[in-house]
């Protein structure tokens, strides 16, 4: 899957989200750009654009799509060293970078779980706190190599379990959830795969899998189809080879 294709799918249709956040037209156009911006490597353009929309309609979808592209930034800034603190203090563009990152994130947390303060089974607040938190965590833990993330990594682990245990077929969060299940069984040191909760890497394949077949849940008006195919090819760049040919090869 390239990114030609992700890109279009985006012009195919627009991005499907449950009810509970659904935003106004005009806001969801302007997301879905800004969308296909990021999904086709545009990372600058695409929180430049981000910078331009409302946080008053589908406000936590604006926050992780902004994390999500300072955090790619970041990734393209810092490269992937041998020394990864030495390139960042090289790194003229990461200071402001990582500041934006922050602010986001915080402010994108703090909103998820002020929903979640009112409405406990919000699947969309949930999701969007799962999300936000892995953001950080693959920032912490890949970008910069840093060993913190643990509290971000259970909360967006316990987030996207009660996702799937309201909404079961919530595209995106059965792929996130997958994504850390991969991580934990393929890229922990041995040993500490059970302090992070197991991992399934056979199971993990067998969703992307199914969420990349699953058509007739787009077509049905399901729950982010188009949306969750664009987070497979997210999770690629964290581990683009070893992920893309697992993937393949389970569909030979």
């Amino acid at each position: 899957m390239t990114r030609t294709v992700v890109a279009v799918l985006f012009a195919l249709g627009a991005s499907v989200l449950p009810a509970s956040a659904a935003p106004g037209e005009d806001t969801l156009g302007s997301i879905d750009a800004a969308r296909a911006l990021f999904y086709n490597g545009q990372y600058a353009e695409a929180a430049a654009m981000s910078r331009t929309l409302t946080n008053d309609d589908d406000r936590l979808a604006v926050y992780e799509l902004r994390t999500s592209a300072l955090l790619f930034q970041l990734r393209r800034a810092i490269g992937e060293p041998p020394d990864k603190a030495k390139a960042l203090k090289a790194c003229a563009a990461c200071p402001e970078l990582l500041q934006a990152f922050n602010d986001e994130f915080r402010a994108g947390q703090s909103a998820a779980k002020e929903v979640l303060r009112e409405h406990p089974k919000d699947a969309t607040a949930l999701f969007f706190l799962g999300k936000l938190d892995l953001n950080y965590v693959w920032l912490v833990l890949g970008t910069l190599g840093k060993r913190t993330g643990w509290n971000e990594y259970w909360e967006a682990r316990h987030s996207l379990d009660a996702v799937l245990a309201i909404e079961p077929d919530y595209l995106r969060a059965r792929t996130a959830r997958a994504w850390i299940d991969y991580i934990v069984d393929t890229r922990m040191p041995w040993g500490t795969e059970w302090m992070l909760g197991g991992g399934n890497r056979k199971k993990a394949l067998a969703v992307m899998r199914e969420a990349s077949d699953d058509t007739d849940d787009y077509i049905n008006g399901g729950n982010g189809y188009d949306t969750a195919i664009c987070d497979i090819d997210y999770w690629y760049e964290f581990d683009a080879n070893d992920t893309r040919v697992s993937i393949e090869s389970a569909y030979e």
